[in-house]
């Protein structure tokens, strides 16, 4: 790589985690790992089989598996965690099925939660 291709790689990397933050993108042979803060789901045994103590701090996380299996509980069960230790949350209900009053019961303050239903 000539010296003005690596410039304009450097500043085109600059402005990527200028924009998203350290560490949004590195070389694969990089020897560095970021340590990132975890909310607990709640549960001790998913929190250890998950490896970092729950659920990472400012990533999207999906959370999927058949019908009725808990995965709306879980997610409140880790927003309610997350705004208990002052966190901002949100929520994309694409099946449009939150219930704000169990929300509530498993302690989510929805009057602080962020929801989007989205049409499709």
């Amino acid at each position: 790589m000539d010296v003005e291709q690596q410039k304009a790689l450097e500043g085109a990397l600059a402005q990527i985690e200028k924009q998203f933050g350290k560490g949004s993108v590195m070389r694969m042979g990089e020897k560095t790992s970021m340590k990132i803060g975890a909310i607990s789901t709640g549960a001790l045994s998913l929190d250890i089989a998950l490896g970092v103590g729950g659920l990472p701090r400012g990533r999207v996380t999906e959370i999927y598996g058949p019908e009725s299996s808990g995965k709306s509980t879980l997610a409140m069960h880790v927003v309610a965690e997350a705004q208990r230790n002052g966190g901002t949350c949100a929520y994309i209900d694409a099946e449009h099925a939150m219930d704000p009053v169990y929300a509530a019961k498993i302690g989510v303050d929805v009057d602080q939660l962020l929801i989007s239903q989205p049409d499709t």
